[in-house]
């Protein structure tokens, strides 16, 4: 079977080393150690605009010398990988995908938030599509065991159809709540949302003309064509997601470490209106990494031709909520309808330094 070349742009904590810093997400997490651990693919270059971080990354991964790159454009020009990862901030993201789509990548795993304005994220689309890229966005959640089963769960129908999604702790908005959104998406079977309602604690201050200059905070009610309503909240319980059905409620809890599943007693609800069964019922499963499905799911559509998992339209959507969430802070917490037109916000944080990253792996 074909093993699949791959390159990355970003070679700082998710490029490639995130996995040393002790956290508790399940490795490999990096896109490169993602691609060192898929037997059906093979790092085979890198681009960063600092040398010595490139080097690391040789030393880590056995990246030669020669296949290290300050200007990512020849790197795919003369290295023509098959797959690209895109590892950077949002507000260089269009510029390279759109160059690695033009230029030969067959696939492309792009990290999140996938763009810094709308206008951005419409180019990545055309680019992406023209040339029948494959596309991944770093949504990890999407790529969790956990969620899966419950969808699942909720497919099944024994607890009844899905109601509400409720993200406990949606964060900044580019930063985390572009993981958030997007499992809201998939956890409805990517229905398409119709409307936001959102408020920006501290928007006013980050918000100059069309520049947006920090990433900030964002709560807000999600609306879908099907119904189903989504609760963005800031509640400060991290790493929280639920849905509540007509005879239930799922969680994730812990950032996946703790799963739970209520189900009303439908024999006993005309006594108690709050009688659940026991909270041990959700069903068991095999955690993987995310971001290795994330690489498996790129390898089977090059292999099929058949769409990923994701998909730079799934990309676009959960985007587009980032941005409608800004246009409504700005009308006062209006409602504010989809698909977003005439959006010219962007996120622009000027000259940011980048974050060294942690070469040796912390002790856990």
């Amino acid at each position: 079977m074909e093993t699949y070349r791959a390159a990355l742009i970003g070679c700082s904590r998710m490029g490639a080393f995130i996995d040393n810093e002790g956290s508790k997400t399940l490795p490999p997490y990096s896109h490169a150690a993602s691609y060192e651990a898929c037997p059906r693919t093979k790092l085979i270059a890198c681009s960063d605009l600092r040398p010595e971080v490139m080097e690391e990354v040789g030393i880590r991964y056995g990246v030669p010398k020669n296949a290290q790159y300050t200007d990512y454009r020849k790197m795919i020009d003369s290295e023509q990988p098959d797959i690209v990862s895109i590892a950077t901030q949002p507000e260089q993201r269009a510029e390279i995908v759109i160059y690695a789509a033009q230029n030969g990548a067959k696939a492309i795993y792009a990290e999140k938030a996938m763009a810094a304005s709308m206008d951005e994220a419409k180019r990545m689309v055309e680019a992406v599509e023209n040339r029948g890229v494959a596309f991944n966005l770093g949504t990890n959640r999407r790529w969790e065991s956990g969620f899966d089963t419950m969808k699942e769960v909720v497919r099944e129908g024994k607890i009844g159809q899905l109601r509400s999604i409720i993200l406990y702790d949606s964060g900044s908005l580019f930063n985390a709540a572009s993981h958030s959104f997007d499992l809201a998406f998939w956890l409805n079977d990517d229905q398409s949302a119709i409307s936001v309602q959102a408020n920006l604690p501290d928007g006013d201050s980050m918000i100059n003309d069309d520049l947006l200059t920090e990433d900030p905070l964002g709560e807000g009610i999600i609306r879908f064509e099907n119904g189903v309503t989504a609760y963005s909240l800031l509640t400060g319980r991290r790493g929280e997601f639920g849905v509540t059905t007509e005879r239930g409620t799922l969680r994730s809890l812990s950032n996946g470490d703790e799963w739970e599943m209520r189900c009303y007693d439908s024999e006993k609800l005309h006594i108690d209106n709050n009688h659940y069964s026991p909270s041990d019922l959700f069903p068991d499963f095999t955690r993987r990494s995310s971001s290795l499905r994330i690489v498996e799911d790129l390898v089977h559509s090059l292999d099929t031709g058949q769409p990923t998992r994701g998909g730079v339209r799934t990309a676009y959507k959960s985007t587009e909520l980032i941005f409608a969430f800004i246009e409504s802070h700005i009308k006062g917490g209006s409602r504010v309808d989809l698909p977003l037109n005439n959006s010219k916000i962007r996120l622009h944080r000027g000259h940011r330094k980048a974050r060294l990253p942690v070469f040796k792996q912390v002790n856990q």
